[in-house]
């Protein structure tokens, strides 16, 4: 009877979760507690666009600076301002420093010998505002940070004790409509095995309990009692009949997931030719998706980095390393080296990166995973047709500052106050993606 108890115990905490996640699930959002604003950061001097410099930096500086003084391939850019000989300098340095050193520059021509005389590229197209923005970022990015008042101890106050999460606009979410599912799944299972163990009990208590003739007590051997229970049991329709359905549903479900299964690669992490490491170059050494993966932006594929991207960094760095070594051997012997794709679409989807990153604003981490946290790359997401139809009906388009949406825009707000989603432009249109 101790396992009946502990099951009649697991239901009842089950049923408390259930309608404890309806009571979560169903209140009104909080309201932020008021804290004073971060301080403002002033502006820089020179007013460069620290945002646009930012995307600037990232795509062109943060493969061999960083805004620290940590020194990655060239120097750290804190204070670049306060050292260099100014602005001026600057603009003609970022924009061809192999000019600057060959005018015999003095100042160009210390930094070039310290740094092992390894050529800084050059970026001609770069105007005086965009090198100007450029430093307004890195100004902003290596100033301190200021606390804001009341941050820490609002968060803590907030979040304390709870299962349920707080969004970000201060509203608490409950367990989502899956779980509600899985677990109202659970309690109908739990409950049929709560009766097969109360009729399993019955019939048991009745085989061990003495047999009565005219009032007279006899004591029948325990095996033939248990054989006569376990017969009765057997032979109880009601039992057999939840025994059987218990089973077919339990085939049933293991049945479908298997076959849901097929072709999907969840968690798949292939062993590479080369230990290349994201958690180091794309979380440590912040180098952007990018600079590797050229095609992101402007094609179907957003392509496996060649050999010369890596040389970029390593033809003077870790240049014995045997990890390295491999890809000079690999150039030395004009052959590609044999990267194992991970993500893999069938042939009858298309996929398009240029339109979802460079349209869509999709960041990379939505289908990969954090994949500034990965050692080894792995798939996170299904890809699963509807997994995709899915992302699809959820995310708005952003249309601000688009002149391509805006009689779009106007045809959907006739007929519909929600914003406008990819699915109402024709995501969900098989032809977008089977041709």
């Amino acid at each position: 009877m101790s396992h009946l108890s502990r099951l009649c115990g697991a239901v009842a905490l089950s049923l408390t979760l259930l309608f404890n996640g309806a009571q979560v699930k169903a209140q009104d959002s909080v309201a932020a507690a008021g804290g004073g604003p971060a301080a403002a950061t002033p502006a820089p001097s020179g007013g460069g666009d620290a945002e646009k410099g930012k995307a600037l930096f990232t795509n062109n500086c943060a493969q061999c600076h960083a805004v620290t003084e940590e020194v990655v391939v060239g120097p750290g850019l804190k204070g670049i301002m306060q050292r260099t000989p100014g602005r001026e300098w600057l603009h003609k340095w970022i924009r061809n420093s192999s000019a600057v050193i060959a005018s015999g520059d003095p100042y160009a021509n210390q930094v070039f010998n310290k740094f092992q005389k390894i050529q800084m590229s050059s970026f001609p197209n770069l105007t005086d505002a965009d090198i100007d923005g450029i430093l307004a970022y890195i100004d902003q990015a290596s100033a301190p940070a200021q606390a804001t008042v009341g941050g820490a101890g609002e968060a803590q106050a907030r979040g304390g004790g709870g299962a349920s999460a707080e969004n970000g606009d201060g509203s608490i979410s409950g367990p989502s409509e899956l779980f509600t599912f899985v677990l109202v799944a659970l309690l109908i299972v739990m409950l049929l095995v709560l009766g097969v163990l109360l009729v399993i009990v019955t019939i048991l208590s009745r085989a061990v309990t003495p047999v009565t003739t005219e009032g007279v007590q006899t004591t029948a051997p325990l095996a033939q009692r248990l054989k006569e229970g376990l017969s009765s049991a057997f032979n109880n329709s009601t039992l057999r009949s939840i025994v059987i359905w218990l089973f077919i549903l339990i085939a049933t479900k293991e049945s479908f997931d298997g076959l849901y299964s097929i072709g999907i690669q969840q968690g798949y992490a292939p062993k590479q030719p080369i230990a290349y490491s994201h958690k180091l170059h794309a979380g440590q050494y912040k180098i952007d998706c990018n600079y590797c993966h050229v095609g992101v932006n402007k094609g179907k594929s957003a392509t496996i980095p060649s050999a010369n991207i890596c040389m970029n960094c390593h033809g003077v760095i870790k240049k014995e390393s045997p990890e390295i070594q491999k890809i000079y051997a690999a150039i030395e012997q004009n052959r590609p080296i044999e990267w194992i794709r991970v993500h893999n679409l069938p042939d009858l989807a298309y996929f398009n990166h240029a339109q979802h990153v460079n349209v869509g604003n999709v960041q990379c981490q939505t289908c990969h995973g954090e994949i500034e946290k990965m050692e080894v790359v792995e798939q996170r997401s299904s890809l699963t047709m509807g997994w995709c139809i899915d992302c699809h009906r959820k995310t708005e388009v952003n249309t601000k500052d688009n002149a391509y949406y805006d009689k779009l825009v106007a045809l959907h707000r006739k007929e519909s106050k929600e914003p406008l989603k990819v699915a109402n432009i024709g995501g969900l249109e098989c032809s977008k993606c089977h041709y």
